[in-house]
């Protein structure tokens, strides 16, 4: 059995019913092999509280209730399209929404998990943006909309959003190293492990002549990228490749 599993931006939405299709076969399959899967932000390409039922949400909770049901322990982390998931939909699937960061023990070593955005720290503008919508008063009055408010009112950000993006270069939209080491430092963590970038890689780091290791996870817009612990490093790869893994474990 795998120790830990990992997903970031998986950015559900009705739009892509084909992925929606392959999380849930994952989350009836390969996940339950597992004690734990960390989803680190974004499982949904847009949540607008508690209360927003749209396809597929409903599906996805119930999924996730079962695997939670089933023994599998399920953390769930804020990611910047769904950081107004709360205590309802932590009750409906048994997950536990997480810290950021959230620190936790992989083979006896202190590891770090967070969604990543927070360490885009050059991406001054969107930084900005992060404070004003993490801010509780105004998610408080953002949810005290009707729910077609809210959507039309995330679907203009959301334009604009992309928009900068795209103006932005690739050094702005990454982390900050800098930033990364400091986040490792305070912690005193040797492991991190984040999404929102969309770029996957096993990083190693020289941490103040110490080795640290980052793992990003990629997204599920083309790729099913998931990454594990397999009770002695970080590994990363595709849904498929857990089989192997498993199958190693057991051998």
């Amino acid at each position: 059995m795998l120790d830990a599993l990992f997903v970031s931006d998986v950015h559900l939405s009705a739009e892509r019913p084909e992925m929606v299709d392959a999380f849930l076969a994952f989350i009836d399959g390969e996940a339950r092999a597992a004690r734990a899967l960390y989803i680190l932000g974004d499982l949904f390409d847009e949540w607008l509280g508690d209360d927003d039922r749209r396809a597929p949400h409903p599906r996805v909770g119930d999924a996730l209730a079962e695997l939670s049901a089933a023994g599998v322990t399920l953390a769930v982390a804020h990611g910047n399209h769904d950081f107004l998931l709360g205590e309802g939909f932590a009750a409906r699937t048994g997950c536990r929404l997480l810290g950021e960061p959230e620190a936790i023990l992989l083979g006896g070593q202190r590891a770090l998990l967070l969604h990543g955005d927070s360490l885009c720290t050059r991406d001054l503008d969107y930084q900005a943006w992060r404070r004003k919508v993490r801010d509780r008063p105004t998610q408080r009055a953002f949810l005290s909309l009707p729910l077609d408010q809210r959507a039309a009112h995330a679907a203009t950000l959301r334009s604009s959003s992309r928009a900068l993006t795209r103006l932005k270069a690739m050094d702005i939209t990454d982390v900050t190293p800098a930033a990364v080491n400091a986040l490792l430092r305070t912690h005193r963590a040797t492991i991190m492990v984040h999404g929102h970038t969309h770029r996957p890689a096993l990083h190693d780091i020289d941490l103040d002549g110490a080795r640290a290791t980052r793992m990003v996870l990629g997204d599920w817009y083309e790729q099913d990228s998931v990454g594990w612990w397999d009770g002695t490093a970080l590994r990363l790869g595709r849904v498929a490749d857990l089989v192997g893994a498993a199958r190693r474990l057991e051998g």
